[in-house]
């Protein structure tokens, strides 16, 4: 086994691309790390399909627009962002970098963009937010729902007092998917890295299946897992917005919305839980039509390219997330990696405006696509 390389101290030409990251990632991270931040569940299928899809999407080029007030501004939940592009919430980043969520977080205060600290998060989401706050940043902070509820609501008001903007609530995800890639490279973590926001939370009993016997079921594993009645729990005891991220159908928009949501995430979690689910770009239009104008809806996966972030926003979407391409970027060369994964993305989104004659982000919308 190859020992991985340490970070790059100079970006070089030849990434020319968010794509032309990943390599270079792989190369700075062991095998076991790049399966758990790389890896999806299953065959792979519905992560492979969250980037295929936007392939099938064409765009409309309009000519001779007027575009002297052009910018990509976008309000979200009281802030006005310069951009619709967002760093998603990822776990662990220190496998990545030593830096890990640190790095990231100086990265999003540069380039003017929205970042979700995870709940397992290798840096505290106090230290985060001291980051952000010398640089009048705000950050959303993402939560599971633990089976120690104290302890949930215990996290909530050290988010609140930190100064947090808003919760992003994952609800995709009460077992975790059937991760090959990890168990085939034995991965665990290693020394020194660990989700420092749950450190006091009392020890989850381990879950052993007998031969025989129901692998899931029947054992009180899922008795304590979430349902919509914490939804309107959490809604009820915090102060800040709610956003729900994972919703994949229309219906489910809809209950997060009876249940106090303040905004909507549609994501498959890149693709980690549930295998076989379709793209999320697919799912998003009818989600969007379920929400209409009441609270943003965001989109998650597959994200690529700055047309994939036009795309998202012409079929319903207020902004977008990236997860894996700003990780390759932080893997490859620390904060400046992610930096440059931010920055060509939103390069390549104003293009994209330029030449689609859309001014601002409320002029794209499904006019801007061509339908065959």
């Amino acid at each position: 086994m190859n020992k991985p390389l340490p970070p790059l101290a100079q970006i070089p030409p030849q990434i020319a691309a968010v794509a032309d990251y990943e390599p270079y990632a792989r190369q700075r991270m062991t095998e076991a790390a790049w399966a758990y931040l790389d890896g999806a569940s299953g065959d792979e299928l519905t992560c492979a399909e969250n980037r295929a899809a936007f392939g099938r999407i064409r765009l409309r080029q309009r000519v001779l627009a007027d575009m002297r007030q052009a910018h990509t501004r976008v309000e979200l939940l009281g802030h006005v962002w310069q951009h619709p592009i967002m760093l998603a919430p990822v776990a662990f980043q220190k496998l990545a970098h030593p830096q890990g969520e640190q790095a990231s977080c100086l990265a999003a205060c540069a380039m003017g963009a929205g970042m979700v600290v995870g709940t397992q998060a290798s840096v505290s989401l106090e230290a985060l937010a001291g980051v952000a706050a010398s640089a009048n940043a705000p950050l959303w902070f993402q939560l599971y729902i633990q089976p120690d509820r104290d302890f949930t609501l215990a996290l909530v008001r050290r988010a609140e007092q930190a100064g947090y903007k808003a919760l992003v609530l994952t609800v995709d995800a009460p077992v975790n998917g059937v991760r090959n890639r990890e168990q085939r490279t034995g991965f665990a973590l290693p020394a020194g890295i660990q989700a420092v926001n749950l450190q006091g939370m009392k020890p989850v009993a381990a879950h052993t299946a007998q031969a025989g016997a129901s692998p899931l079921f029947g054992d009180g594993l899922l008795n304590e897992a979430p349902r919509w009645t914490d939804l309107r729990w959490l809604v009820d005891s915090t102060s800040l917005p709610v956003v729900v991220k994972g919703i994949m159908d229309p219906d489910d928009a809809r209950l997060a919305l009876e249940h106090g949501a303040a905004g909507i995430i549609v994501s498959n979690h890149g693709g980690r839980t549930l295998d076989g689910l379709p793209a999320t770009i697919e799912v998003l239009p009818e989600v969007a039509n379920a929400v209409g104008d009441r609270v943003p809806v965001l989109l998650d996966g597959g994200i690529r390219r700055g047309t994939d972030v036009f795309k998202a926003l012409a079929l319903g979407a207020r902004a977008v997330l990236v997860g894996r391409p700003y990780v390759h970027g932080l893997a490859a060369a620390g904060a400046a990696g992610v930096v440059h994964v931010l920055h060509m993305l939103r390069t390549e989104l104003e293009i994209a405006m330029a030449l689609a004659g859309t001014p601002t982000l409320a002029d794209i919308d499904r006019s801007a696509l061509w339908q065959s």
